[in-house]
Parts: structure tokens; C-alpha cells; sequence
């Protein structure tokens, strides 16, 4: 009997694997490191073999882990980061490194090579831009695709088939390309609504007329509610699962997360500015779901269809988080290699220290954290972020308050994200937080203090892989339907209301903020 399901979720540093039943209930999860190369500054790349083989060796340790056999694995849903996958028309790798690695064939959603060809696809007076707050991303597959056609022009001449990461896992599942609708609305600029159509015009004035052959793109993409096709009989063997088992289209990691926190709770109203969801890894993304197409500054959207059928998606959010808190344990004499066990380690001697000292633990520490660049409200690749405050402390207190300092500014700058959506959003009253770090106690007290909004809490569970497991399921027909899937597979959530002693203490380090933004703009202005 086909009674479970199975989600891997590829994130930049980790491929997951998690396996769940009917029910909701997570039987397992397992979790197998991925390699990024930096061989210059800014290029970030990986091995998407290795990737693949990550993927492979969750998917066999979660089914032992949970003790069951594959084949009564009904579906598989995959996710992953927004990277690119550059391989021939035959399917073999071809490099995208300076270095000339043919293994480093995927260039990393957080790499930042094509901050020139992102100008330049941002200086045509063209309504695809409307949809992406005006500009586009250096983040996004378009400016990369152009710095590799320039840059790498032996890739590019024997260039076949180009995908976005998540569904380079289907076609390794199924031996299909079908590229979903999530990732190609969102990141590759085909048209909001399924089946979305290729921009051809677009791509022919940005320099790419070529794309459509070199990177195989269908002239639609398939919509989500659709599946793949099964597991093919090698994929099949080497994820320990059956060729019967379904593969549904790929989704965008943090659209997977909403699923989950969505998905589940279809029972209420869905009016634009009641809720949003914040996943919280290396980046962070508030991820907000309407009837209706939401767009503005700082804004990637509105997709329909994107993540849940019949709803726009929108998305804003922070291009470094986890990413900028694991800088700061590798740049410390007191930090470490910044695991996850690290960073909980940090943040429960964090909360000993406030219990201990009140809110002015850290300071005068105050930190601008826009090391990678900024998604929202501005979308702007080329800022940069300060700390200011420091002394030439290099102890364990003095990484614990630069730590803590630098957890108030991320809260705070997503408080200014939301302060800075469209008006058409509302005013966000409640927040599903999932991802890294979001279930530690003293991180979702922090964002709920920050933004004045109850936050939203997955208890034991992976939200991320829970909306892909569903969102699978679904697709498979093993769940009848989005609702009564979101009903069956409801997980409990942990309300983190805003604290009204430690907000006050909060606004002032938002005021710090934005002082400091104004100080960064009068410094470039002496430049």
C-alpha cells in the first residue's frame, strides 16, 4: 500500500530529505551536506552530480530512518534554491568556472557575477520588469545566463539544456524535461499565469535569442498541479524508492514553505494583509498568497499558481540572513565552523546573557547587515552593510554581543520590509516562521518583538519538506485535494506573541537602522 510520502529539499548547503504519511506526521528527516567553491570573489558554484548524490543518500537514510520500504512511497515532491544547472544536450556538465572545472557546472542563486549584465537587462523600458519590483535580480537566471554567454563562450556553444536547480532534480527523477511553472514565472520572467508563456521578445533584447536552444526551454511551462511522470528505474534504485512512484513539478524552496504554512490552514480567510510567511535560511523571503496579483517595489510577483493553485504569490525579503550570521562565526576568533548545533549553541548562551543583562546586551554595537547586497524594499546588489560600535574584544562575549546585535538587525530590517510593501498587501498581522534557525525560542520571540506581529511556529516538524510532501501528494492524487490534503497533514503551530516591554527597546534599534541607512547614503554621496 502506497500510504507515504517523500520531499527533498536542496537548500545551499544541505540537501534534506524527509519522509512523511497521509497524516502530516514526519517520520524522518536526514540531512547530507552539499560543497560550494568560491574561486573568486562573488562566484559561488557547485557540483550538481554531487548535489544529486546528496539527494540520493537523504532520500535512502530517511527511509531507513523512518523503517519503511520504498515502495510504499506513493509521490515525491522536490525544491530547491533558484541556482543554475548548465549541462549539453546530451546531459553532460559543462563548466561554468573561471577555473574551467567541468564538475562545477551550477552557478549558485547567491552568486553575484552578473552585477553588469543585471544593470543592463534593468535599462529596457519593458513590462516584464513590472512583474520583479522594476528590476530585475542579479539572484535571477537572466543576468547570470548572460554573463555566461560572454564570459564562457566554449560552455555556451556546446550548451543544450540549462534548468533551474529544482527542476534539474525532476529530470534526474523521471528522464523528463518539464519545467514547472514555480521557477519559470518567478525567476526565468515567463508569463505570471499557467501555462506560462516564454518571453521570447525579452530575451531577444536583453542579447539571449539564443536561450531557447541552448537552455532547451519548452515554450510553456507545465503547470504544477501536473506530474512529471514516475520515477525512471535508475533514479528509482538509487533513491531507494519504486519507478512507481510519482514525481510532481519542482517548486522554489521558500514556495514550498508556503505551502506548508498555507496549505494547511485554507480554513481561514485569504485577504491580502492578514498573513505572510517568513522563511528564514541563508536569505530570508516573506512569502505572501492572494486572490489577487500583488507587485511594487522591492517585489517579486505576483505568480499565479507558483506554490498553491488559484493563488498569486508575491515575494520580498533579505538576499543574506543565515548566510550573513555564518560570516560572522567564520570571521571570529571565538566562533567556529557555523553549524547548526554552533549556531543554537551561540544563541542559548545569548539568552542566558539577556536573562542576565536586558535588552542593552550588545551594545553600543549597531549593525547595517546588507553584506550580500539588498533584495527589499530596494533591490540593490552593489550596498553593502556596517557594524559600528566595536572595540578590540575577541573573546566569546564579545562574538556572543556582535552575534546577538546582528539577530536585532535582521528582525529589525525585516520590519522594514514589511513597513515598505505595497499597499495592496495591507498591514500583515500574523507571520508563519519556518526554516534554520526560526524554531529557536529566542529568534521567533525576537522577530515577533521586532515587527509587532504574532509569529506562527512549526512545532516538530520541517515545514519546508511538509509543503513538498503535500504539495506531491496532491499532485499524485493520493491526497484528493489541496484542502482536504492541508486538512489531513495539518502540523501544530506555536503562537510567539509580541512582547510589549522588550518592542520599546526593539524600536529603538529600528530607529538605529534607519539611521544607519541614512549614513550609508550620505557617506556614497561624499564618494
Amino acid at each position: 500500500m502506497r500510504e507515504h510520502l517523500m520531499a527533498v529539499d536542496v537548500g545551499t548547503g544541505s540537501a534534506r530529505a524527509g519522509v512523511f504519511d497521509l497524516a502530516g506526521r514526519q517520520l524522518a528527516r536526514c540531512v547530507v551536506p552539499i560543497s560550494v567553491h568560491r574561486p573568486l570573489h562573488n562566484h559561488m558554484e557547485q557540483d550538481s552530480e554531487e548535489i544529486w548524490d546528496a539527494v540520493c543518500s537523504a532520500s535512502r537514510a530517511a527511509l531507513d530512518e523512518a523503517g519503511i520500504a520504498g515502495g510504499t512511497v506513493a509521490a515525491i515532491g522536490f525544491d530547491a534554491t533558484c541556482s543554475l544547472v548548465v549541462r549539453t544536450s546530451d546531459g553532460a556538465p559543462l563548466s561554468v568556472s573561471t577555473t574551467d572545472k567541468r564538475n562545477h557546472d551550477t552557478i549558485l542563486w547567491m552568486d553575484h557575477r552578473a552585477i553588469a549584465e543585471t544593470s543592463e537587462c534593468n535599462g529596457f523600458d519593458d513590462p516584464l520588469l513590472e512583474r520583479f519590483g522594476g528590476r530585475l535580480s542579479v539572484e535571477m537566471q537572466l543576468p547570470k545566463l548572460l554573463w555566461l554567454k560572454r564570459h564562457k563562450p566554449e560552455t555556451w556553444a556546446k550548451a543544450g539544456l540549462i534548468f533551474d536547480l529544482c527542476d534539474y532534480l525532476t529530470w534526474r527523477g523521471t528522464g523528463i524535461d518539464r519545467r514547472s511553472h514555480s521557477p519559470l514565472a518567478s525567476k526565468w520572467g515567463y508569463a505570471p499565469q499557467p501555462p506560462g508563456a516564454r518571453p521570447n521578445e525579452f530575451y531577444a533584447r536583453i542579447g539571449l535569442a539564443d536561450l531557447i536552444e541552448k537552455a532547451g526551454l519548452p515554450e510553456t511551462s507545465h503547470p504544477i498541479h501536473v506530474p512529471v511522470g514516475s520515477l525512471s528505474p535508475t533514479a528509482a534504485e538509487a533513491l531507494g524508492l519504486s519507478s512507481e512512484c510519482l514525481v510532481a513539478p519542482a517548486l522554489v524552496d521558500a514556495y514550498a514553505g508556503a505551502v506548508a504554512l498555507f496549505g494547511t490552514d485554507l480554513t481561514h480567510e485569504r485577504l491580502p494583509g492578514s498573513r505572510a510567511a517568513l522563511i528564514a535560511g541563508t536569505s530570508s523571503c516573506i512569502v505572501m498568497l492572494s486572490d489577487e496579483p500583488i507587485s511594487g517595489p522591492g517585489c517579486w510577483g505576483g505568480f499565479r499558481d507558483a506554490a498553491l493553485p488559484g493563488l498569486w504569490l508575491t515575494e520580498a525579503g533579505q538576499s543574506a540572513s543565515g548566510a550573513f550570521l555564518d560570516h560572522i562565526l567564520k570571521d571570529h576568533p571565538a566562533g567556529g565552523t557555523p553549524t547548526k548545533d554552533r549556531h543554537r549553541d551561540i544563541l542559548d548562551r545569548i539568552s542566558v546573557r539577556l536573562a542576565e543583562e536586558g535588552p542593552d546586551f550588545g551594545m553600543p554595537i549597531s549593525v547595517l547587515p546588507d553584506f550580500h547586497g539588498t533584495r527589499s524594499p530596494l533591490s540593490d546588489p552593489l550596498l553593502t552593510g556596517t557594524i559600528a560600535g566595536l572595540d578590540l574584544d575577541r573573546s566569546l562575549d564579545g562574538l556572543l554581543r556582535l552575534y546577538w546585535r546582528s539577530c536585532v538587525a535582521l528582525a529589525c530590517s525585516i520590519r522594514n520590509i514589511i513597513d515598505h510593501l505595497p499597499s495592496k498587501a495591507g498591514n500583515l498581522q500574523n507571520l508563519f516562521l519556518a526554516g534554520g534557525l526560526a524554531d529557536h525560542p529566542l529568534l521567533s520571540q525576537l522577530y515577533a518583538d521586532a515587527t509587532g506581529r504574532v509569529m506562527h511556529v512549526p512545532d516538530g516538524c520541517d515545514a519546508v519538506l511538509l509543503g513538498s510532501a503535500l504539495h506531491a501528494g496532491v499532485c499524485a492524487g493520493v491526497l484528493a485535494t489541496t484542502e482536504a490534503g492541508g486538512t489531513a497533514m495539518r502540523f501544530p503551530l506555536r503562537a510567539v506573541q509580541p512582547d510589549p516591554a522588550r518592542q520599546k527597546a526593539l524600536a529603538r534599534d529600528h530607529a538605529l537602522l534607519l539611521a544607519m541607512m541614512r549614513h550609508r547614503d550620505e557617506l556614497a554621496a561624499l564618494r
